[in-house]
């Protein structure tokens, strides 16, 4: 593990330091077999083509996937969701989304509005974060043919009940896209008992990958159009991208070197386990909650002490910029959190925080409480 020169609170943007395994498995990679993957039949890239698919089987084995290549690799979450937000969606299809959704699901729903005419219904939450399940299934129509939402906000932490969210949307003959980007890693997910039709991840987050990494999970029975044509190495006569996956969804080069330290973050989780990742996470922003509780001035956001939520503590200070907050702890105690608007305006809409933005720490699996006692004692200054 890096010596740690800063106390990091920011794991739900990025996941820092690494295990000391996953630069390992780069390095290896880049000097060694880090040839194209399936477009040579010499032992070179064969071995990276090997070192691809064990990253394929470990993500499956975490998320309870039947079949590894149904496991898309893209480079972060957000191509994974606009692959599977465009790849699903024709003119005149509706959506049913929340009022808590990153810019990634945001924006792609708002170009396809502009330019195919879809339409789309952003489902209000209360300030908690929780979701209305009888509102949830009035909001559906005939021509619902998604359902798309954040598994965790990244501003509130909360975390929607998926499963009954699954079931209200296959009722109404429509699919579900979760966004795990707060989650995967960090809590457990499986794709059949939660009946997920497309699951988009990250592999710079809870997934302890290097940045440049991430996947889309796409259930047997679901076809999306491509997101990108070119080459795949396999059908290399035919004029369209291969009916086969994965290759159907990753033309071009992958990024073997970050895949293979995906592989090893997975490793490091699998080992770990999820569960036990969620219960350290959710102690210390119990910890947080209660100490920040105490501080005169501090607004919390999200779920209530006691609550479930993913590792997220979000924030304000009375009378003071959320940025200025972010900056002094920087500047002044080597804290590193984010600050603003966390590319999620109406998350900010439903807390309230739309005119400042909020403080937001996030802790990861390697936080300790010594790192919260830190963060405390620096609000308790800032704060006076």
């Amino acid at each position: 593990m890096k010596q740690q020169s800063v106390v990091y609170l920011d794991h739900a943007a990025t996941s820092w330091p690494k295990p000391e395994s996953v630069g390992e498995a780069m390095i290896e990679i880049l000097n060694g077999p880090s040839a194209n993957s399936g477009r040579g039949s010499y032992g070179m890239a064969l071995q990276a083509g090997r070192t691809i698919f064990q990253t394929r089987m470990q993500l499956a084995g975490l998320f309870h996937i039947d079949n590894p290549n149904d496991i898309v690799f893209t480079s972060n979450t957000t191509e994974a969701l606009n692959l599977a937000i465009k790849g699903c969606l024709k003119p005149g299809d509706h959506v049913v989304t929340t009022m808590v959704e990153h810019n990634s699901v945001r924006r792609p729903l708002e170009y396809l509005k502009r330019t195919q005419g879809i339409t789309v219904d952003y489902l209000a939450l209360n300030p908690e974060g929780e979701i209305d399940l009888a509102e949830l299934k009035r909001a559906f129509r005939p021509e619902t043919k998604l359902l798309v939402c954040a598994h965790s906000s990244n501003l509130l932490g909360s975390i929607l009940p998926i499963e009954e969210m699954s079931r209200i949307a296959h009722e109404q003959g429509a699919f579900l896209l979760v966004d795990a980007a707060q989650t995967a890693g960090g809590y457990p997910i499986d794709v059949k008992s939660m009946e997920i039709d497309l699951l988009a991840f990250p592999g710079h987050k809870g997934l302890l990958g290097p940045q440049g990494t991430g996947g889309l999970y796409i259930h047997p029975n679901l076809d999306l159009e491509p997101l990108q044509h070119g080459g795949t190495g396999s059908q290399s006569e035919a004029l369209e991208m291969p009916q086969v996956r994965p290759d159907r969804y990753e033309a071009g080069t992958l990024n073997a070197v970050g895949i293979a330290g995906l592989g090893a973050g997975v490793s490091h989780i699998l080992k770990l386990g999820t569960e036990r990742i969620y219960t350290h996470e959710w102690q210390l922003t119990q910890n947080i909650m209660a100490e920040l509780g105490k501080i005169k001035g501090v607004s919390l956001l999200g779920p209530e002490l006691g609550k479930p939520r993913t590792g997220i503590v979000a924030f304000t200070v009375k009378d003071q910029d959320a940025s200025s907050v972010a900056f002094q702890l920087d500047r002044k105690f080597g804290i590193a959190v984010r600050a603003g608007y966390h590319c999620t305006p109406l998350g900010h809409m439903t807390a309230g925080t739309s005119a400042g933005g909020a403080v937001r720490a996030s802790v990861g699996y390697n936080t300790t409480n010594k790192d919260i006692e830190a963060l405390i004692a620096a609000i308790q200054f800032i704060a006076k």
